[in-house]
């Protein structure tokens, strides 16, 4: 049986507009656990990263709970909340948010020395360790203006779990990649996954889809179905992308 790391109980989000609420996410329940590499689907303005932003502490929910080693995380007073993101959860966007004025190697070793319990050795042989699996030690003193954008999204990855989190946040990652990037990051999370890292990930493309344990579709706010896979095996790409297909077919996507 699965350890759940993250639970959400009637999430709701609303913001206001001309005069009246407009509900984002509707009495959302869901369960996130330890190793699954668990992806959020549904159409433009479904909640997907409304959602992600909830779940992770990025933004208040308006009303719910989201259970995290016991404590609810809407509830947090937000120095709490800075720490839980600092030393429990990673986060990587579209946009990947580099210090434009630091190298490579400094922007991943930067987010390690957030953690004060991390010995400033350790940070940096981790970061060492990191840029070489990656595939970017080779370009570590270079700024990120100086490297490709794949370059950058590997960098952010790194920088990611360089504090070890249980819970890895991504939206949209590959969204601003070519297909080659694209394909080189998704390989990486897919790596990390199987090495035991917690994935939730935001995306819209249903080959970044494939490489889930767990697909959940999302519609005006609400989850209405649920694909489990085993975990991601290059030789069964065809037979898992005619299954994901049918499955997201039959959600009307």
């Amino acid at each position: 049986m699965k350890n759940t790391i993250l639970s959400a109980k009637g999430l709701c989000k609303s913001y206001a507009h001309d005069g009246g609420q407009n509900h984002i996410l509707q009495h959302v329940d869901l369960d996130l656990y330890e190793g699954d590499f668990t992806v959020i689907m549904g159409s433009s303005g479904s909640g997907k990263s409304t959602l992600l932003y909830s779940l992770s502490g990025m933004d208040r929910a308006t009303a719910g709970q989201v259970i995290y080693n016991g404590k609810n995380i809407v509830t947090m007073k937000e120095k709490e909340l800075s720490k839980l993101r600092q030393n429990e959860f990673g986060f990587i966007f579209q946009q990947m948010h580099l210090v434009s004025n630091l190298s490579l190697f400094e922007n991943i070793a930067v987010a390690g020395y957030l953690d004060k319990s991390r010995n400033a050795n350790d940070v940096k042989e981790r970061t060492e360790m990191l840029l070489e699996k990656m595939g970017i030690s080779h370009i570590k003193t270079h700024l990120p203006s100086q490297v490709s954008g794949g370059e950058q999204q590997r960098c952010a990855i790194a920088r990611a779990v360089v504090a070890e989190p249980r819970l890895l946040f991504a939206d949209e990652p590959t969204g601003a990649l070519n297909r080659r990037n694209t394909n080189e990051v998704l390989s990486l999370l897919t790596d990390l996954n199987q090495a035991g890292q917690s994935i939730l990930m935001v995306t819209h493309d249903m080959k970044a889809a494939l490489r889930a344990t767990r697909i959940l579709y999302l519609e005006d706010g609400k989850i209405i179905g649920e694909l489990n896979l085993p975990p991601y095996n290059p030789d069964e790409t065809k037979s898992r992308e005619t299954q994901v297909n049918a499955w997201l077919g039959s959600m009307q996507w």
